[in-house]
């Protein structure tokens, strides 16, 4: 952790903000590739930007480089801000290292180095040949802005995400279980542009046989997420459905759900029942044969492995929420907080199932991003690393 600010803190800040331009929110299949952002500062003064926008496209140093030579400007003298140690590869674009130098800036501003071992180490190459490197400047900040890169990185599974709404005191529902609406309707927006951004969505097996959701990011022309497919539907449950008709899922897309559930339930009958609607059914080890608690990563593993997901979203519910955060595989929590509270101990907790005697035995968050959303507070957190 930074000491004293850097006088190019607010720089980087400023570069984080533009990886983000990039970063796939609302494209159907965003391509697993870091979103840096990228400028050139001159005497306090910024005098190009630049972004990495999508796969096998500029870097988003090679796009601030070509944008001060489009206005005339030289590099050369500039210090180059980055949040992301500059690639020292040939991959889909040329090692941006060796652009660096060609530009003959002397002086590059890092925020988080690189963790692909085959991209990274352009630092140190940059710094063999003069060039003057300074790294871990808003650290946090980037990496937060560069979080889905780093799981990719350093697991085998998708970046996942937790989107839950709550009550003032912390109810998800009321006591039979009736929760429409506790968000606002731009909370129910912000939804669909996260279905839109995921690959698959996940929800429990409460929250599929009470809700009987459809999963769905809505059609072409109606949100902001452009063409694609829709999220896959993944459920897991102990009890698969034996009357799919009744299910919105099962009726109108069985060839995007997937069972997650045990050994003895994916090799039954009513399993291979719904592989022949088109459905699939993954039996999951289990972490606890006495609790038949599933292996909720190696499920979440297939998913990248054989069906390319690499962004999930978690919409539901409580129980299944807080076993992702217990064992380590939640990335991101967004909460809607909504300004209403039911008072009532026997409503559905946010979070229940734990039996905690000190706080010390807590789950840890770090609150990493607040704002109004309609009329909810939507509040965004991280795990403590």
């Amino acid at each position: 952790m930074e000491q004293a600010l850097s006088p190019y803190h607010d720089f980087m800040l400023e570069a984080v903000a533009l990886g983000l331009q990039g970063d796939g929110r609302g494209a159907p299949s965003p391509c697993p590739n870091p979103h840096v952002g990228a400028l050139l500062v001159r005497e306090g003064q910024v005098l190009a930007r630049g972004w990495h926008a999508a796969a096998g496209q500029p870097h988003a140093e090679v796009n601030c480089l070509a944008e001060a030579r489009a206005m005339g400007l030289d590099p050369a003298g500039c210090t180059l801000v980055v949040t992301l140690e500059p690639c020292n590869h040939f991959g889909r674009t040329p090692p941006c290292t060796q652009a660096i130098l060609e530009a003959g800036v002397k002086h590059v501003v890092i925020g988080a180095l690189d963790p692909n071992p085959k991209a990274g180490g352009g630092a140190g190459w940059l710094a063999e040949r003069g060039v003057r490197v300074e790294s871990g400047v808003a650290e946090q900040a980037c990496r937060d802005s560069l979080a889905d890169f780093f799981v990719w990185q350093s697991t085998e599974r998708p970046y996942v995400i937790l989107k839950l709404a709550s009550t003032l005191d912390g109810r998800i529902a009321t006591r039979n279980s009736h929760s429409k609406w506790i968000s606002c309707p731009e909370a129910l927006e912000r939804v669909q542009e996260l279905r839109a951004w995921s690959q698959a969505v996940l929800v429990g097996g409460k929250t599929f046989y009470q809700d009987n959701p459809r999963l769905t990011r809505r059609p072409q022309g109606q949100q902001s997420g452009g063409d694609g497919p829709q999220p896959l539907a993944v459920v897991v449950t102990s009890r698969l459905p034996e009357y799919p008709e009744r299910f919105h899922i099962l009726r109108q897309r069985p060839q995007e759900a997937v069972f997650w559930t045990g050994g003895d339930a994916a090799a039954g009958a009513t399993a291979n029942a719904l592989r022949g609607l088109g459905a699939t059914v993954w039996g999951l080890p289990y972490l606890n044969e006495e609790k038949k608690m599933l292996d909720l990563r190696d499920g979440l593993d297939r998913l990248r492995a054989e069906r390319g997901v690499h962004h999930l979203l978690c919409e539901g519910g409580g129980s299944l929420a807080l076993r992702l955060l217990e064992d380590g595989l939640a990335d991101e929590l967004r909460l809607h907080l909504a300004p209403k509270i039911l008072g009532d101990a026997q409503a559905r907790p946010l979070f229940d199932g734990r039996l905690p005697l000190s706080m010390d035995e807590a789950l840890q968050l770090r609150l990493c991003g607040a704002e109004i959303c309609g009329g909810d507070l939507l509040l965004r957190f991280r795990r403590v690393n």
